[in-house]
């Protein structure tokens, strides 16, 4: 109770009744206005500063709703991106308790050194500097006192907040405020399991140890548990500092470039990505000035694609690049992203409205992400369904994209992107990939074709059934069956276990064939 008074005295002191569309109640739009106040502020920017007064888990949920600028205006989007987890830091007793308790064992005991002082605190954790007992640089994430509580209660204040929004205004409801909330709470509480985001930091590290364009920390799992995380300490210059950037001669084209590239290569040959590369997150490693690289840290928050995802999404931002709008309609519904009923022709003439003006600039200048969001706002207007994955990449690539340009004014995203998702469409249907593939899936070809000889004998069966085959017939193509569910058997597991072998596979190939030939008299 005493926290959705909170709420909505923040909401009168900041006037956040102008949300409210015309004809709302006036009781409610009493309730989130209040007369006494001065505001005079832009209603984004005191939506911002709303959430910022009223702690981590609101600034949390204000990050994530800016992710949605399929529904959001831009205004509002842009502001909410501004949030930022600068919050106080809770004692360093405190942390010191916290780690012991979670290690079963002295901080002198667990570690060489320990700094009190913490080098940084958000809203789910505090960093704090410790060395090792072998004299390794390290650092230590210590979940918040309490946190788990003050999400939870915050969580079910969002829920009723949302079902009365929903319930009670249409024309709130098309902002889905419940499914965002839902959307919140899972990712919020995967943040509160170190060890998932320590996991997450090792698949990242592994996957692009063989590119070095980005570096990630290593994970020191022995003192891992949920409520801690210890991994190197870095030494780099953050991003945003450019000056710092200019000062150590760095390439800043190639630094901007290489960003585009990592966002690429995790998204489509990782099937799994940083979702969370805004420039608190990223650090560069100048000591070669000219071939930079990337240091990113806080890892908490991935996103991943299906491999069906992964051919949709790329076929349809190669669609848009060459401006097919046809494709790209055609693209959705086949994808199931929306509606199998949906007119192809008018879904078409939207995604033009939108996309067309765009191309008027100059192509330095047009945002590929941006472009991306404008597709989303289309969908969204034909019943979209909401595809979290899609609504984490499309954060992530405005987050590369506007790194990059800060990086390099200059930087054209198309001249990246496009042979990039050329070339990646042409791997994933070249020859060798497809016998990549076979291999990997093997193991499943194998259980199902174990299956094949009696399946396929059935099958046939009552095909001749329906074909009102005699008894006499019938019985004479038994043994065909047998020799065709066999070889078909043998070929399919051989394949699978050896794509090279040749005794077997002939093997399977003769009794195929004397099963068809049998068959045929």
């Amino acid at each position: 109770m005493r926290r959705a008074i909170a709420f909505l005295t923040t909401a009168r002191r900041h006037r956040l009744g102008v949300f409210l569309p015309q004809g709302s109640s006036k009781v409610l739009r009493w309730l989130l206005s209040s007369k006494e106040t001065a505001d005079s502020a832009p209603r984004g920017e005191r939506l911002r500063s709303a959430l910022e007064s009223l702690g981590p888990v609101p600034i949390k949920f204000g990050q994530l709703l800016s992710t949605r600028r399929d529904l959001l205006s831009d205004e509002i989007a842009d502001e909410l991106a501004l949030l930022q987890d600068n919050v106080a830091p809770f004692s360093s007793e405190t942390a010191v308790n916290i780690i012991e308790m979670q290690l079963k064992q002295s901080i002198a005991t667990a570690f060489r050194d320990f700094d009190s002082t913490p080098l940084a605190a958000a809203s789910v954790a505090q960093i704090h500097g410790v060395t090792l007992n072998d004299g390794e640089a390290a650092v230590i994430k210590v979940l918040r006192p309490g946190i788990e509580k003050q999400i939870a209660a915050d969580i079910r204040l969002f829920k009723r907040l949302a079902w009365v929004v929903d319930r009670f205004s249409e024309d709130l409801r098309r902002l889905r405020l419940p499914e965002i909330v839902k959307d919140y709470e899972v990712t919020i509480l995967a943040e509160l399991d170190l060890r998932r985001e320590a996991a997450n930091a090792s698949l990242l590290k592994k996957n692009t140890a063989q590119r070095k364009l980005v570096f990630v920390p290593t994970t020191f799992w022995d003192y891992s548990t949920p409520k801690l995380m210890v991994s190197e300490r870095i030494s780099g210059i953050p991003v945003g500092d450019i000056g710092a950037l200019h000062d150590a001669g760095v390439n800043m084209k190639i630094l901007a470039e290489r960003g585009v590239e990592i966002f690429f290569s995790q998204v489509f040959d990782d099937c799994f990505f940083h979702a969370d590369m805004h420039p608190g997150n990223i650090f560069v490693d100048a000591t070669n000035p000219d071939l930079p690289t990337y240091i990113a840290i806080d890892c908490a928050i991935v996103g991943q694609l299906s491999r069906d995802d992964q051919y949709y999404v790329a076929r349809n931002l190669l669609a848009i690049l060459q401006r097919n709008y046809r494709l790209v309609a055609e693209l959705h519904i086949e994808s199931g992203w929306v509606p199998a009923s949906t007119r192809v022709q008018d879904f078409e003439s939207t995604i033009r409205m939108l996309c067309e003006p765009i191309f008027d600039r100059p192509l330095h200048q047009i945002s590929l992400g941006h472009m991306l969001v404008n597709l989303f706002k289309a969908a969204s207007s034909f019943d979209m369904k909401v595809q979290p994955q899609l609504v984490l990449l499309q954060k992530t690539l405005l987050n590369i994209e506007g790194l990059g340009r800060q990086l390099y004014p200059e930087l054209n995203l198309w001249e990246t992107a496009k042979p990039f998702l050329e070339d990646w469409l042409k791997r994933q249907y070249s020859p060798v990939n497809i016998v990549k593939q076979l291999q990997r899936d093997a193991p499943a070809f194998i259980h199902h074709a174990s299956q094949l000889p009696e399946v396929i004998p059935q099958f046939l069966a009552l095909q001749r059934q329906a074909l009102n085959d005699t008894p006499s017939q019938r019985s004479s193509k038994v043994g065909a069956d047998l020799f065709i569910g066999s070889g078909l058997t043998i070929l399919i597991m051989t394949l699978a276990l050896d794509l090279q072998s040749g005794g077997y596979t002939a093997l399977g190939v003769l009794l195929l064939t004397a099963g068809l030939l049998t068959r045929s008299k």
